[in-house]
């Protein structure tokens, strides 16, 4: 058959599927040129694709039913939260049908009593602990963009205070899946622990769309701490940073973030957040306690880790809009990176490594970078041994674009051959699907067969993570 067969053909299923769809959803389902614009892309340097149609659910109901006309007319799916992703995740790369679950963010339910709660993957971390507010409690996963809970899951996101909370992949109980096919499953129950049968939240959890649509979460919530503290501290070199850091891990210390910018990035913090930080390696800490003694004691003994490996100007922030301000210009680290190049694109490294190597991997991350022909800042949630190479390159050049993807294989190769992923955080997508094999080996064999029981068709967000 020719490919203008093939592409009469695609166009015929396509416009059948948008007439049911239609016919489901009324003006929810959009072939509108600006909406499927905004649905072409996430934050990432990949290039934009255009989905053919986005949809807007309101039910798990009405997932399923887009999925069975989804598989009716043989078309890709792709799920969308507030398109934050960074390697590509949510670009429609073979067209198809684009669900945005951003009108489904309710609260369905929540118990203070079971530190639990039940959302709508739509919802947004911001948006679930205003509701929270009045309960003594939050969800303490903060990935620094205002995700989606669903986006968060199907990544597996972390953040800043994945050093004391954990990642997604700790604080999901059990969700709501619709599967390619258009069947409802539940995986996981309420409870803390469970031994009954395959532990199909975890499979979910960091699938990225390509096994089903995550509809709803049970998330574990925390109470809020009775005392915070917050500091800064600048230091001489990078490595007595990273040391202090490897070391307050390795003691014990409890502490709730810990993240390192290098002097570039607080260069550009400075510029882009109106503050005046010193220009040098720097950590940002948060601690959280039961008391203020309790916060304050490990606070001090982290200063004097701190100050025996050149720290100085320790700047602290115990009130809350102190603090608050303080965390602003951290999770604007990466759009103060993009303005030092306007019109840059950032192309974002994402290694986590065992916390006894990190120090080694960020020197040569930094020396690596030194002569490039594009700005390069570091940031990273170290406290979990997760750090990112921010390049910011031009986007219409194949030549900065090249030399930027070098610098991060030699990072990911790296990073494996001392037991770390080419991931901690932000998931495969398309953009990091060539480290598959060699971070997992035959091990992606086994994923691929789960893939081909759960999507044969290869529907669902087609070529991110694992091609059948």
């Amino acid at each position: 058959m020719t490919d203008g067969h093939l592409t009469l053909r695609f166009a015929e299923r396509l416009e059948k599927a948008v007439g049911d769809l239609k016919s489901l959803l009324g003006l929810r389902a959009t072939t509108t040129a600006a909406v499927r614009d905004h649905h072409s892309r996430g934050e990432s340097h990949h290039p934009s694709a255009l989905p053919d149609v986005v949809c807007f659910p309101h039910t798990t109901e009405e997932v399923s039913d887009i999925l069975k006309i989804s598989a009716a007319h043989d078309l890709p799916v792709i799920p969308f939260g507030a398109g934050t992703s960074l390697e590509g995740q949510v670009n429609a790369i073979h067209g198809g049908i684009t669900i945005d679950l951003c009108e489904m963010n309710k609260l369905v339910r929540v118990s203070a009593e079971d530190l639990d709660a039940t959302v709508e993957a739509g919802i947004t971390r911001l948006q679930l602990n205003k509701a929270l507010r009045d309960t003594g409690l939050t969800f303490a996963i903060d990935p620094g963009a205002d995700c989606t809970i669903g986006g968060m899951a199907a990544t597996r996101a972390s953040g800043t205070t994945a050093v004391r909370y954990g990642t997604m992949a700790e604080n999901v109980l059990g969700l709501t899946v619709v599967l390619a096919d258009g069947r409802i499953i539940k995986t996981g129950t309420r409870a803390r622990k469970s031994a009954a049968g395959y532990d199909l939240t975890r499979l979910f959890v960091g699938s990225e769309g390509t096994l089903g649509i995550i509809t709803e979460v049970t998330l574990k919530l925390h109470p809020l701490p009775e005392a915070v503290s917050a500091a800064s501290c600048a230091f001489e070199d990078i490595r007595g940073a990273v040391e202090t850091v490897i070391e307050t891990i390795q003691l014990g210390v409890s502490i709730a973030r810990i993240e390192l910018l290098d002097a570039r990035q607080m260069d550009a913090v400075n510029r882009y957040s109106k503050t005046n930080y010193p220009v040098a390696p720097t950590l940002f800490f948060e601690f959280h306690g039961f008391n203020e003694r309790h916060v304050n004691d490990q606070a001090a003994f982290v200063q004097s880790l701190a100050a025996a490996r050149g720290g100085r100007d320790f700047q602290w922030a115990t009130l809350q809009e102190d603090r608050e301000k303080l965390w602003e210009a951290r999770h604007a680290a990466y759009y103060a990176s993009l303005a030092l190049r306007p019109g840059s694109k950032g192309l974002v490294s994402d290694i986590c490594v065992p916390i006894s190597q990190l120090s080694e991997c960020i020197v040569e991350a930094l020396k690596e970078s030194v002569d490039s022909p594009f700005p390069a800042t570091l940031v990273g949630h170290v406290g979990d041994g997760n750090f990112h190479m921010i390049y910011m390159i031009d986007p219409g050049s194949e030549t900065e674009t090249s030399e930027a993807q070098r610098l991060v294989d030699q990072m990911v190769a790296r990073a494996l051959a001392i037991g770390g992923t080419c991931t901690g955080e932000h998931g495969i997508g398309y953009g990091k699907m060539k480290y598959m094999s060699a971070e997992h080996g035959t091990a992606v064999d086994v994923m691929r067969a789960i893939k081909c029981a759960l999507d044969p068709g290869n529907r669902m967000n087609p070529g991110k993570m694992i091609e059948p």
